[in-house]
């Protein structure tokens, strides 16, 4: 990313851009067969067992928030949100929890796993946890200052998983620009999704694996070199030497690290992102329209949040037709039904 800082627009960018965008995705966030009153009268409690038991979990530890969220994610990039992320390794099914890019990631199982089996209390066999899953990220959101919105439901639990999916269809921390937005198209969703989803990192943690490049390679290049820049870099390598040490975190927001609000994109106008990913998106040449959105959330929170909550919903929509056919709803959301 050093060296594409400074270079003219290049006439091939137009060209990329069009060809990414004249890519039919398989999986479409649009058109489910979802509602916002699919339980209302097979388990009227669902929404509020959800809530309270996040309520529990983000009360104990505000990064629980940041955890829920990831999941939902990386359920909707693979196989669409069907629940699939929470399978277990079996004899007879990997699921993707060991796959590369979520070995080490991935938590907060648990917490699911306690809403399924509240659930399961009151309502048993009609919740799928791949709902579940969804409308905890939404209320995550919530309980660290984020938007509401409204979670359409109606989604079945896969009986497959795909370890190889989990690695090839979500965004890597060193991936570039043109490849995490053809990832995004790829699910139906929009470089405006993909700028507005990415703010969840707001309330992430970066493992040290993920950020080492970026620190001991052009961070000064796009941070400049200032007290307070230098100052935030120090810190960074004092947490992620250069060897050793892959799972030691640091907040990606280093401002408001338990708060869902604007000031990631701040620090992104600053060059202080600590994911090359993320600066990517305003600091690439090839970020035309990317920079003028982060510009855009840095400075008006309201518009953030709208925009959050809208691909949210669209990227929670984006479903798996074949579990709708041949789904469940699972008794225990780390194994299928037998």
């Amino acid at each position: 990313m050093a060296n594409s800082l400074h270079h003219p627009r290049f006439p091939i960018l137009q060209f990329l851009l069009l060809l990414f965008s004249s890519i039919s995705p398989r999986l479409h966030a649009s058109e489910p067969y979802l509602t916002l009153d699919y339980y209302a009268k097979t388990c009227p409690t669902a929404f509020e067992i959800v809530r309270k038991e996040m309520e529990c979990a983000v009360l104990s530890d505000p990064r629980n928030a940041a955890l829920i969220v990831r999941l939902h994610f990386h359920d909707c990039f693979v196989q669409g949100c069907d629940g699939s992320v929470l399978l277990d390794d079996t004899i007879d099914l990997q699921g993707e929890k060991k796959a590369s890019i979520n070995r080490n990631a991935l938590k907060g199982f648990r917490i699911i796993d306690r809403i399924k089996n509240k659930i399961e209390s009151d309502c048993p066999g009609i919740v799928s946890c791949a709902d579940i899953l969804t409308i905890a990220a939404r209320d995550a959101v919530i309980l660290v200052g984020g938007p509401y919105w409204d979670v359409p439901v109606g989604r079945k639990d896969s009986k497959t998983a795909s370890y190889a999916l989990a690695d090839s269809n979500l965004p890597s921390a060193d991936e570039g620009l043109l490849s995490i937005i053809s990832k995004f198209h790829y699910q139906g969703l929009s470089v405006t999704d993909m700028v507005a989803l990415s703010g969840a990192h707001t309330i992430g943690m970066a493992r040290c694996v993920n950020y080492r490049k970026r620190i001991y390679g052009d961070y000064r290049v796009t941070s400049g070199i200032n007290p307070l820049s230098e100052t935030h870099l120090s810190v960074l390598k004092s947490i992620c030497p250069p060897i050793g040490s892959d799972n030691n975190e640091t907040a990606m927001d280093y401002e408001t690290p338990n708060l869902f609000d604007n000031s990631f994109y701040q620090i992104l106008l600053q060059g202080e992102g600590v994911l090359n990913s993320d600066q990517e998106m305003y600091s690439s040449i090839f970020g035309i329209q990317t920079k003028e959105l982060v510009n855009k959330y840095a400075h008006d929170a309201l518009a953030f949040f709208q925009q959050f909550s809208d691909s949210m919903v669209k990227m929670g929509n984006i479903t798996n037709p074949e579990s709708f056919v041949n789904g469940e709803v699972r008794k225990n959301c780390r194994f299928v039904n037998t």
